[in-house]
């Protein structure tokens, strides 16, 4: 390959990859069993945050659940739990208590077990 050419095939390799990272939304996973967009008074944003605060408080106020390494992300009423806890109970105790919390209609649980350590 021709030297001169290197420079410029890898500036098009960066841009193409900058713009389809522009184009990922989320985490990359399928917005399967996600409701559809509704209207209400707020802005989905501004609603979303509300809902994920809501449900990270109802956490936060349950007996022995630890909060700390818990993620919450809230997009029109769908719920994804992430990050880690201490116990495979406190995995169903989490997806239970944010399924109680007012306008959550889904809950995806992505919570794994806390192993410790440094890797």
């Amino acid at each position: 390959m021709n030297r001169k050419r290197v420079p410029g095939l890898l500036a098009a390799v960066c841009m193409t990859a900058a713009f389809s990272a522009c184009v990922q939304t989320g985490d990359g996973t399928a917005n399967a069993g996600v409701p559809p967009a509704t209207t209400s008074g707020k802005t989905g944003s501004q609603s979303d945050d509300n809902l994920a605060i809501a449900v990270r408080r109802a956490l936060d106020k349950a007996p022995g659940f630890n909060v700390a390494g818990v993620f919450v992300r809230a997009r029109d009423g769908a719920v994804i739990l992430s990050g880690t806890v201490h116990s495979a109970e406190q995995i169903r105790q989490a997806e239970q208590i944010a399924r109680t919390v007012p306008g959550v209609l889904v809950v995806v649980n992505k919570l794994t077990l806390w192993h410790g350590g440094n890797g």
